[in-house]
C-alpha cells in the first residue's frame, strides 16, 4: 500500500510542478498584462492544487492524520487568486485607456472599447452631476 500511495504523491508532485513550470513560463514569456494574467492564475493554481493534494496523500499515509491545513490552503488559493486577476486586469484596462501605459501590439490586438450604454461593470460609474439610484428609493 505504501508503494502505491507514494506513487500517487510522486506523481501528484511531478503533475503540481509542471503546472507550476508552465504558469511561471507564461507570466516571463508572454508579451501583454492581460495574457501574462493567465499563467498564474490558470496553471499556477492548478500546479499549487495538485502539490497541496500531495501534501495530503502523505500525511494521511506516512502519519494517518488528518490536517486541515491544506484545505484551507486550498480554499484561500482558489477564492483569492480569481478575484486578483480579475483586479488586475481592471485596472490594466483602466490604465491602457486613460493613456498611462502603452500596451504592447499582441496577437489579439487592443481591448476593445466598452459601449456608451454603461453595459460593462468597470465602466459604469456615474458622473458628478447625474443623480445615482439605489435599491432601497
Amino acid at each position: 500500500m505504501i508503494t502505491i500511495a507514494d506513487a500517487i504523491i510522486a506523481a501528484l508532485l511531478l503533475l503540481g510542478g509542471g503546472f507550476a513550470l508552465i504558469g511561471s513560463w507564461g507570466l516571463v514569456r508572454l508579451p501583454s498584462t492581460m495574457e501574462r494574467l493567465h499563467g498564474p492564475t490558470k496553471a499556477t493554481t492548478l500546479g499549487l492544487g495538485a502539490l497541496l493534494l500531495a501534501s495530503v496523500v502523505y500525511f494521511q499515509t506516512r502519519l494517518g492524520i488528518w490536517t486541515a491545513h491544506e484545505v484551507l490552503i486550498s480554499l484561500f488559493l482558489f477564492i483569492t487568486a480569481p478575484i486578483s486577476a480579475n483586479m488586475i486586469a481592471k485596472v490594466h484596462l483602466h490604465r491602457v485607456r486613460a493613456g498611462a501605459v502603452a500596451e504592447p501590439d499582441s496577437i489579439a490586438g487592443p481591448p476593445p472599447r466598452p459601449s456608451e450604454d454603461g453595459d460593462w461593470a468597470t465602466f459604469q460609474a456615474p458622473g458628478r452631476d447625474t443623480s445615482v439610484t439605489t435599491a432601497g428609493d
